[in-house]
C-alpha cells in the first residue's frame, strides 16, 4: 500500500488545518499527516496557506470563510476542477469535499473514494445516488443513505497528543461547537440552569438572530458564560476542566467531533441520542445519552459515576488518528481491489 500515489481533496472553507473552526479540515490533516509518516505518497488538495508535510496543491489563496473577497462558488470549482485535471497522476482520490466532485467522477479514470460527512440538504443525495457506482466511506453507521453502497464506515479521528487528560475537573459544564439551533445550544442553557451550574459556551457563530435571540439574552459573565470560538490550547483547557460536555443537538448528529474530544481529556459526554451519538459515547460508561433535557438535567446528577479514565481510553481505542487511518488504509485497498462492501 505504501506505493500508492493518493489526492487527497479537501474542502476550503477554511485553512488545512484550522486555526479555530474547520471541523472538516480537522479530519483531513489528521489523516493526511499520518499517512505522510507512514510513508503514503500524498498530496492535499487545499488552500494556499494550509500546511502539511507531502504536496500541497492549491489554487484558492485562503479559505473563503476568512476572506469576503473570495467568492465560494468560483473558488471551489476552480479547486475541484485543479485535482481533476491532475487525476491521472494517481492511483486514488480520495475526496472529502462533499458531493461536488462526485460530477467529474466519469469524466476520469481514477478511481474516486468519497467519504459522507453528512447530508445537510437533503437534495444533496440525488448527486450522490446518481453517482453510486463510485465509493463511499460513512463516518458513522447512523449517517448512511440507504440508496448508497458504502466500502466501510471510518469514525473520525484526532490527535490524542492535543488533548491532556485531567482526572480532576472543575464543577462547570461545557458546550463546544458551532452557534446554531441544530447544536442545541439552548438546550445546554436551559440544563445548567435546573441544575444550578456554571456554563461556559465556545464556538464560532454560525447563526446571528439564533445567537441574538436565544443565546446572548442569558449571558450574565458569571452563570452562562460565552468564550468566543477557541483555538486548540483553550479548547483543550476548557474541555479538560469541565465537568461534562453538552452534546444536546436537535438533528441526528453524523459523526460529533466535539464528543470525541471531550473524552479524550476525560470529561463525559451528555448526548441527546439522535444519530451517531450512541455510536460515540458509551452510556453509562463514557457519559450519558439520554432522550431529552429532562434526562440530561438528571444524567450531571449521575455524572460523578463516570470514569474519566475510561472516556480517555475509548478514544484511543475508536476515535484515535491511528485508528482511523488504519480505516481509511482499509477502504483504500478495498477500493483497488474493485470492493465496493456493502
Amino acid at each position: 500500500m505504501t506505493s500508492i500515489r493518493l489526492a487527497i481533496l479537501g474542502p476550503i472553507s477554511w485553512r488545512t488545518p484550522p486555526r479555530h473552526y474547520g471541523a472538516w479540515e480537522t479530519v483531513v490533516t489528521n489523516l493526511a499527516e499520518e499517512l505522510i509518516r507512514r510513508n503514503i505518497d500524498v498530496t492535499l488538495f487545499a488552500t494556499r496557506d494550509s500546511l502539511t508535510a507531502g504536496r500541497l496543491a492549491a489554487v484558492a489563496p485562503y479559505a473563503w470563510e476568512e476572506d469576503a473577497n473570495l467568492d465560494p462558488k468560483v473558488w471551489e470549482y476552480l479547486h475541484i476542477s485543479q485535482a481533476m485535471e491532475q487525476a491521472s497522476g494517481f492511483d486514488l482520490i480520495h475526496n472529502s469535499f462533499d458531493f461536488m466532485p462526485l460530477t467529474y467522477s466519469r469524466l476520469i479514470s481514477t478511481p474516486m473514494l468519497t467519504t459522507v460527512h453528512g447530508f445537510s440538504i437533503d437534495q444533496y443525495r440525488l448527486v450522490y445516488r446518481k453517482y453510486r457506482e463510485t465509493f463511499f466511506v460513512s463516518i458513522s453507521d447512523a449517517d448512511r443513505d440507504p440508496h448508497l453502497p458504502y466500502v466501510r464506515t471510518v469514525y473520525n479521528g484526532i490527535k490524542l497528543e492535543d488533548f491532556t487528560f485531567c482526572p480532576r475537573p472543575r464543577t462547570y459544564l461545557a458546550f463546544v461547537g458551532r452557534i446554531h439551533p441544530d447544536k442545541g445550544v439552548h438546550l445546554a442553557i436551559e440544563v445548567a440552569r435546573q441544575t444550578d451550574r456554571e456554563l461556559r459556551i465556545a464556538g464560532i457563530i454560525q447563526d446571528e438572530d439564533y445567537f441574538r435571540q436565544e443565546i446572548e439574552p442569558h449571558l450574565d459573565g458569571r452563570q452562562i458564560r460565552f468564550e468566543g470560538p477557541v483555538g486548540p490550547v483553550e479548547r483543550d483547557q476548557l474541555l479538560g476542566g469541565a465537568l461534562a460536555s453538552l452534546h444536546l443537538t436537535t438533528i441526528p448528529e453524523r459523526f460529533g467531533l466535539a464528543m470525541a474530544e471531550s473524552m479524550a481529556t476525560g470529561t463525559p459526554v451528555i448526548g441527546i441520542d439522535l444519530g451517531s451519538v450512541s455510536e460515540v459515547v458509551a452510556d453509562g460508561e463514557t457519559g450519558f445519552v439520554v432522550p431529552d433535557v429532562e434526562a440530561a438535567v438528571e444524567a450531571v446528577g449521575q455524572i460523578g459515576r463516570i470514569s474519566r479514565a475510561a472516556c480517555r481510553k475509548r478514544v484511543e481505542e475508536r476515535f484515535s488518528v491511528a485508528a482511523m487511518t488504519d480505516g481509511y488504509l482499509d477502504a483504500y485497498a478495498r477500493v483497488l481491489d474493485g470492493n465496493k462492501g456493502t
